[in-house]
């Protein structure tokens, strides 16, 4: 298990480090950093004053090691419209992130799973043809547009939650359902997939053939079986909100990284932008990591891999 863990921590510092290469080079790619942070009326003295300042003029390879050694130790620079430290920023965001993520993962588990679990225990019935009618709608439904309904229904007509912001539970509910929508069709679909395959192995029809409750054939021998890519995609799902909902954080006024990274990108602050991006890549890559570990833990044969 050591070597296992060993192994993947390796591929995560080698993905971390190639994540912070990709942003340093997607901002030389939209053009001059220089141009892009000024104004449009700048003069031309004021530009090459700016771009010395920034170090702009040294050679490519010194400001890219510049900038690892800085992202290492989270300094991306300060807010061009703040002022402030640009990761100190992002730092500040994420704990309304968390909230609106986590609600919105649980969310999605506790709806998902179980729906996932009984549409295939009860396949061809007409609580699976429901539960896959539900799952469509969730993918096809737009986010943004669910998100309009819920606020004109809720906020404006009925009255009971609020339009937008953060600050009591309430405020959570509308863009946790919004997120969970989408999220929750995808894992119930893939949960039902999974559950199907792994009812039909020979060691689910001995349990039965034993007399085994229903409830421990699937809560034992089915549903961790058939755990692995449920896992798999709650990780990259959970990586996603970690990263900040743009779409949900925007309509609901909610103050998280997602929310942040627009807002950075309309005014063109970049140093928000890079510390937003290389902290969404991290996350993504520390999500695939626990995954990783986590099918160590459901299936022993991957630790020798």
């Amino acid at each position: 298990m050591r070597r296992y863990l060993l192994a993947r921590l390796a591929q995560t510092v080698l993905v971390v480090f190639l994540s912070l290469t990709a942003v340093f080079g997607m901002v030389r790619l939209t053009g001059d950093p220089v141009l892009l942070f000024m104004p449009m009326d700048i003069q031309a003295k004021d530009v090459e004053e700016f771009r010395e300042r920034l170090g702009f003029n040294d050679p490519l390879a010194v400001q890219y090691t510049r900038f690892l050694a800085a992202a290492v130790r989270g300094d991306f620079g300060d807010s061009l419209r703040y002022r402030r430290d640009a990761f100190g920023l992002v730092l500040e965001r994420l704990p309304a992130t968390l909230l609106l993520a986590g609600a919105a993962l649980g969310l999605t588990l506790v709806v998902a799973v179980p729906l996932g679990v009984l549409s295939a225990v009860r396949r061809d019935t007409a609580f699976d043809h429901v539960g896959t009618v539900v799952t469509v709608l969730g993918q096809a439904t737009p986010g943004f547009w669910l998100g309009l309904m819920l606020i004109y229904v809720f906020a404006v007509q009925l009255r009971w939650l609020p339009t937008g912001g953060m600050g009591t539970a309430a405020h959570v509910v509308m863009p946790a359902v919004v997120l969970a929508a989408f999220y929750s069709a995808r894992v119930a679909r893939l949960t039902r997939s999974a559950v199907l395959d792994t009812l039909g192995e020979d060691y689910v029809l001995t349990a039965r053939a034993k007399g085994l409750a229903e409830t421990r054939v699937i809560g034992k021998h089915t549903l961790r079986n058939s755990a692995i890519p449920i896992v798999t995609l709650a990780g990259l799902e959970a990586g996603q909100l970690l990263g900040g909902a743009v779409v949900t954080e925007t309509i609901f006024a909610w103050p998280g990284l997602g929310r942040l990274t627009v807002q950075a990108l309309l005014n063109r602050d970049f140093p928000v932008v890079m510390a937003a991006v290389s902290f969404t890549s991290i996350v993504y890559t520390l999500m695939n990591l626990l995954v990783d570990v986590a099918y160590g833990w459901l299936d022993p044969r991957v630790r020798k891999t």
